[in-house]
């Protein structure tokens, strides 16, 4: 691991609290990397003290619900508002980036949310990180407990049923599955810092 410890953000949006459990999960996963600090930062209120924290972070782990097949509007607002790092020199440049989703259907146009993280992450010239799990839940003899099993590459999905509150949903594979995305965003952040120190 590299010297100086490696600081994980998950910046995230959660409408009813399902996807802040999502973010949670992250953040255990990067947290269980020896040597990895991690923030949750929640989008609701885009103050100075936000930016301050994601600006300090190593790696970005961007969340949103799926809503109408897209990210949430509040998700998109922050969007449009980062583009002031943008604008300084891609202030976000060569951090490490991933996401993550949730939505009230086993699809629900998931993929279109996670699409448009990873965009956003490439506009401000991050390097994207995704799941390196094969899909569970695919074969007659597979589980619905199986990690990954909504069976995402680009990032973390998970599902809640409509009327179930966060404390319920979204279920225990899909936040085992979004910690083992917040584990592997923080191993190869470790070793992109190592790379940077070495270079």
């Amino acid at each position: 691991m590299t010297t100086t410890p490696a600081r994980v953000a998950i910046a995230y949006h959660s409408g009813f609290g399902h996807t802040a459990r999502q973010a949670e999960a992250v953040a255990t996963g990067a947290a269980s990397v020896p040597g990895t600090s991690t923030d949750l930062v929640p989008l609701d209120e885009l103050t100075d003290d936000v930016w301050a924290r994601l600006n300090a972070a190593d790696a970005i782990i961007f969340g949103t619900p799926t809503y109408m097949g897209s990210p949430s509007w509040v998700f998109k607002k922050f969007a449009e508002e980062s583009v002031k790092i943008w604008a300084g020199d891609l202030g976000w440049r060569d951090k490490i980036a991933a996401g993550f989703t949730n939505s009230k259907a086993i699809n629900g146009d998931k993929l279109n949310s996670l699409v448009d993280l990873a965009v956003f992450a490439a506009q401000h010239g991050m390097i994207w990180v995704g799941l390196d799990i094969y899909p569970g839940w695919a074969e007659s003899t597979a589980s619905i407990e199986d990690l990954n099993r909504l069976g995402s590459w680009l990032g973390a999905m998970a599902q809640s049923d409509g009327d179930l509150s966060a404390e319920k949903a979204p279920p225990a594979t899909d936040l085992r599955t979004a910690a083992a995305l917040g584990a592997r965003v923080a191993t190869i952040t470790h070793r992109h810092l190592r790379g940077v120190q070495a270079a």
